[in-house]
């Protein structure tokens, strides 16, 4: 059976017990060093990723992923519609208003961003009849001058249902470039959670109640909301879909709103990996202390070889071997227990709080109560390919200097 000298040896080294027990302590430290680096890289990265799926999916489910806007208000949205609807990147389409204001409840203020939507259609674009925690999305009646608002609204303002604040908006002169405040009366419907910060700064009512707002003819909208089936590609798909309605029609995305968030979001990924990237690292410098002191015990062993005929590349490959079966077992070790731990990471941390009495999360202080978890075979790959070049890497300097023991003066002593 074919095998070379090189492996064989090398594979000897690594099982073999040691005269110097201190130097297997190392051994296995760096081994176990290796492993749990690579086992809170990809459990962290994971997590990460969880928590970057749940925000994604609630942001990005409560604001629009598209609105195209018309010049002119439209006679009947439904035709747009249809032909937006009609191109396969869109799912839906909707009517929708946006403004900006402030809400102000017993001399308190805040400001808010407002939509108008139709509560009949909104499912088909949102996920806020999902969130609404007290009254109902459908409460929300033409002419009626109702709001649903977030629970970080409430809570700020100490307000309850069917509590009256009042929404300011600004409005420009025709005459001149004054800008006047106009206040409206809205009496409270409904309230969402969705928990995020949008809950304490939108708020929903009726497109009928918007437009009036906004003082444009009945039965007319300016703006349809859409939703994409890739969300990721809304800036080239709207401003296509824009394009085709017409020179008229304007486009914008949640990338314009919500992008800096999500780019925040991938660089704080992108920096704790580096972070954790350095516990593999000072594991790698455990192995190359460990062949080290391999190098330093073996010297007879390898003078002897080298008379019998073994090259210094025989040599070198004999410690690369050694190191790089160290660094193999412990990432390989640390992948599979990384793994496991992130597929079953909230499982973990539900007998944490079994065990201890303790909530870790509690959904009164964070938007989610329990440990979110996305495995991406792509970051394990990743993390692994690190592991391993980094154990490689780490056997470079030792097995040099061990190619490069002479023979005569090894012996010499023996």
């Amino acid at each position: 059976m074919f095998r070379p000298l090189a492996i064989f040896i090398g594979a000897r080294y690594t099982r073999a017990k040691r005269r110097n027990h201190f130097i297997s302590f190392i051994s296995l430290t760096s081994m176990i060093g290796l492993g749990l680096g690579v086992m809170a890289m990809i459990v962290v990265l994971s997590v990460m990723n969880g928590f970057q799926q749940e925000m994604s999916s609630r942001i990005l489910g409560m604001v629009p992923h598209a609105v195209v806007t018309a010049g002119e208000p439209l006679d009947d949205w439904r035709v747009q519609a249809k032909a937006l609807t009609a191109d396969p990147r869109v799912e839906a389409a909707v009517p929708f208003a946006e403004l900006d204001g402030m809400l102000s409840f017993h001399g308190s203020m805040q400001p808010v961003q407002i939509h108008g939507i139709d509560p009949a259609e909104e499912s088909k674009v949102s996920i806020v009849a999902d969130h609404v925690t007290q009254g109902r999305l459908n409460a929300l009646q033409p002419g009626e001058f109702g709001i649903v608002i977030g629970e970080l609204v409430a809570r700020r303002f100490g307000l309850r249902m069917g509590d009256r604040l009042t929404l300011i908006v600004p409005e420009v002169s025709a005459t001149s470039s004054a800008v006047t405040p106009r206040m409206h009366r809205l009496t409270i419907v409904g309230m969402f959670k969705v928990g995020a910060e949008i809950d304490g700064s939108l708020g929903l009512i009726h497109i009928a109640d918007a437009e009036q707002i906004q003082r444009n003819e009945p039965g007319k909208v300016e703006s349809l909301r859409l939703k994409l089936k890739d969300l990721y590609a809304a800036p080239q798909v709207s401003a296509d879909l824009a394009s085709r309605l017409g020179a008229d029609f304007t486009a914008s995305d949640w990338t314009k709103s919500q992008g800096s968030l999500f780019a925040a979001m991938k660089m704080e990924k992108t920096m704790i990996g580096l972070l954790l990237l350095l516990i593999i690292a000072v594991a790698a410098f455990n192995i190359i202390a460990t062949l080290i002191m391999v190098v330093a015990d073996k010297q007879a062993d390898i003078a002897i070889l080298r008379t019998l005929g073994a090259t210094p590349g025989q040599i070198m490959a004999t410690f690369m071997v050694q190191g790089t079966v160290i660094g193999s077992v412990g990432t390989l070790t640390g992948g599979i227990l990384g793994v496991l731990l992130a597929l079953n990471v909230s499982e973990v941390v539900n007998w944490i709080e079994r065990v201890t009495g303790q909530h870790v999360f509690s959904s009164d202080i964070y938007f989610v109560n329990s440990l979110p978890s996305q495995l991406q075979m792509g970051d394990v790959a990743l993390i692994c390919a690190a592991g391993f070049l980094l154990s490689f890497l780490a056997t470079l300097y030792p097995a040099r200097r061990a190619a490069q023991t002479q023979p005569a003066e090894a012996l010499r002593y023996e």
